[in-house]
């Protein structure tokens, strides 16, 4: 019979609120996978509410309940294993003021109460019933009740002086044991508390298993968890989500799961050895270790208790610390009744006897092949926020760093400095602070040209932030590319409809002006030297139809370049060899060329490419133009323009125009190729954005990179025309 592969769904109540917790969740969870042979989910409920609606629908096969909860489904369950706390199943609720200030439950009227949650037994429910039980309404009795969340947050308000009176868990009504767990909540400051009441016992809260679980399955979970606690198997560190040593099966449900089943030997051993290594003492709770019986110990050697291949190792260890006087550890394997199993053994020497010349030694083994199993998941959680690739921090909410991963410290080497200053922090903050609601995009940050997106995470005990930082540069780019690709698409159509309708009066009004021009013209000559008033004014309307027909001629021009932005790439491309054409380009610009800069050339054996020659000399002479007009003439001797030619890596040709000019920002480099971006005083800013549409219209790519005051670098990639590329790529292949 297979075993079943459906995952146990195990749900936690909210309360955990620390990331050490939800590692030990998660490794408790692997734990009980490994015992049962079975996938065990383990799940946190968002609230108490959430839980309890999860398990009244019968959604989940266990859960981790309040005691109240354990109480109401105990009827409808598998079975109800209560916690133990201290070798108690049963815990009261401590009421807790301060030391300076004490207070007794008739000097409560007035004051103020710092609760846990409403559904919280310790923290509210118990000590509520308790007063209530005395004839005081909480409603009445207080002047203020607030609801916090934890215990250490509670008692911190009492502490502040925000609240007076605060309630906890206490497995016993005593007030050592008080000191302790309050110690494990405000550390030192557990002094400056004190504890007044106690209420009557409960049972403890627990884990409820549903009747979504078989009783085959019940009946298992029943066994690992009641003996986590007993057998000695390393366990019990695991028990930290729950704060317990173990669990018991609830008295009202006993009848409802099978019994447990027998323990496993070999699992704990006490001891004292005297100078001859003879046990003084030995106890196990089975009777037995490493599968034998180890009853009447007493006066026998280790030896004869434990066999050779088990004292063997223990034996050395105990003269090693016999030897060095100290304390000594021991892990050690041994194979056990056909299993190989894992003990570690701590020896410790014992206050000297008077009249013995070698002292004694204390003797603990314990099996910890269990903490062994799950040694390589621990240490992968354990390790996930120092190896995480991406940048991982943890803040206060005031934005003090508590952590940051070694991502993080290489992608911001000033956050330690800067501290809450650093922008990353600051988004975090105003992200944590303003509350944003569910569906909103994640904040982004922009650092030094790089785009960071941001996840928050908001922790509860303690109160923090947990910050993951993701790298979204080239999304951001490709989104830009993108955006910039649909307003050209629009462009290119609205491009072409206005050319087109503009082409036309244009024409006839630069045909009209040639025409009144030269008839100005004639009729000026018949006037010379008959009249001269006459004829001066006639040369100053000549010379504002000048004006005007070299108005006309720029906007012809401009309607050419929006028609070129809009046009599709021509049907019949042809090879044209890219050196002719760039020095045909140089030779047109000479003339601007010759009064701003020196020209340098770096021309090497390029590849032909498919297009149309005429729309490649109108790239060139885009690019070159641009790059000289953005020199200053009056640093001509110090000017450069550099213009390259190479094959590329793969073959592709590749042009490089390069200025001395003034550079641009990167706001303004972000948008180069956007049409009506002017880079140039007096440029209609259709150039460039003219420039990438023909590039990509070859799909080449078109590249700028500028430094303000160091100048612009302009990358033009055309794919090689088809007879070059194909003998190219089989050489490639062939290699």
């Amino acid at each position: 019979m297979t075993k079943p592969t459906t995952p146990i769904r195990f749900m936690l109540y909210p309360s955990l609120g620390e990331v050490r917790e939800h590692v030990r969740v998660e490794l408790f969870g692997r734990a009980l996978s490994e015992r049962l042979g079975r996938p065990v989910v383990m799940e946190l409920a968002p609230t108490y509410e959430a839980l309890e609606a999860e398990l009244a629908a019968g959604r989940v096969d266990m859960a981790w309940a309040t005691a109240e909860q354990c109480d109401a489904f105990a009827p409808r369950a598998r079975a109800v294993l209560r916690a133990v706390r201290s070798g108690s199943y049963r815990y009261h609720s401590a009421l807790v003021c301060r030391a300076d200030e004490p207070l007794t439950l008739e000097t409560l009227q007035g004051k103020r109460a710092a609760w846990v949650a409403p559904r919280s037994t310790g923290g509210h429910l118990l000590p509520v019933r308790f007063l209530e039980s005395r004839g005081l309404r909480t409603d009445e009795l207080f002047s203020q009740q607030r609801f916090l969340g934890t215990y250490r947050k509670a008692f911190a308000a009492v502490l502040a002086g925000e609240a007076d009176v605060a309630a906890i868990f206490s497995n016993h009504a005593d007030e050592h044991a008080m000191r302790a767990t309050l110690a494990s909540y405000v550390g030192a400051e557990e002094s400056k508390l004190m504890t007044f009441a106690f209420t009557p016992p409960t049972l403890s809260d627990g884990i409820v298993l549903t009747r979504r679980l078989s009783e085959a399955d019940a009946a298992s979970l029943v066994s690992v968890l009641t003996r986590m606690n007993t057998d000695g198997s390393g366990l019990e560190m695991l028990m930290g989500p729950f704060r317990v040593e173990g669990f018991v099966l609830s008295p009202e449900g006993r009848d409802q799961a099978p019994a447990p089943r027998k323990p496993r030997s070999a699992e704990y051993v006490v001891a004292e050895l005297d100078g001859e290594e003879r046990c003084r003492r030995l106890w196990s709770p089975t009777g037995r270790a490493f599968g034998r019986d180890v009853s009447g110990a007493e006066g026998r050697t280790l030896t004869e208790v434990l066999g050779s291949e088990a004292a063997e190792p223990l034996l050395s260890l105990m003269r090693a610390v016999r030897h060095g006087g100290a304390d000594g550890r021991l892990e050690y394997r041994l194979e056990v009744e056909g299993v190989t199993r894992w003990y570690a053994a701590e020896i410790t020497p014992c206050v000297p006897v008077p009249g013995e010349t070698q002292p004694r030694l204390g003797l603990m083994v314990r099996d910890v092949s269990g903490m062994r199993e799950l040694e390589d998941p621990m240490y992968r959680l354990a390790s996930f926020p120092l190896l995480h690739p991406e940048p991982l921090l943890e803040l206060t909410m005031e934005g003090e760093l508590r952590y940051a991963n070694p991502a993080t410290h290489k992608a911001f080497p000033e956050l330690v400095v800067e501290g809450g200053k650093h922008p990353l922090v600051q988004a975090a903050l105003q992200w944590a602070w303003r509350g944003a609601p569910a569906g909103e995009p994640a904040p982004t940050v922009h650092l030094e040209g790089r785009y960071w997106e941001l996840t928050v995470a908001q922790l509860w005990d303690p109160a923090g932030l947990r910050v993951f930082a993701r790298d979204v540069t080239l999304r951001k780019q490709m989104e830009a590319r993108l955006i910039q690709a649909d307003r050209l698409s629009a462009l290119g159509s609205l491009a072409a409809a206005v050319g087109h309708e503009m082409n036309n009066p244009l024409a006839f009004m630069l045909a009209n002006l040639s025409y009144a021009r030269e008839e100005l013209s004639r009729l000026g000559e018949s006037l010379r030297g008959k009249d001269e008033a006459a004829t001066e004014e006639l040369d100053e309307v000549l010379e504002a139809l000048s004006e005007t027909a070299e108005g006309a001629l720029r906007l012809k021009h401009i309607v050419q370049d929006l028609r070129t932005l809009s046009r599709k790439p021509p049907e019949h491309q042809a090879r044209v060899e890219l050196q002719p054409v760039l020095e045909n380009a140089l030779k047109l610009i000479r003339g601007q060329l010759n009064h701003r800069a020196r020209l340098e050339r770096d021309f090497f054996d390029i590849p032909a490419v498919d297009a149309d020659e005429a729309r490649l000399s109108q790239l060139f002479l885009n690019l070159l133009l641009n790059a000289v007009q953005s020199m200053n003439p009056a640093d001509a001797a110090n000017n450069v323009l550099r213009v390259a030619a190479y094959t590329g890596e793969d073959g592709e040709a590749v042009v490089e125009v390069q200025d001395t000019g003034k550079g641009l920002a990167p706001e303004a480099l972000s948008r180069i190729f956007e049409p009506f971006v002017a880079t140039l005083p007096g440029s209609s800013g259709l150039g460039l954005s003219v420039s990438h549409a023909i590039v990509t219209s070859l799909g080449g790519t078109l590249r700028a990179e500028s430094r303000e005051g160091r100048g612009t670098l302009i990358t033009i990639t055309l794919p090689a025309a088809a007879e070059f590329s194909q003998p190219r790529q089989q050489v490639l292949l062939a290699g």
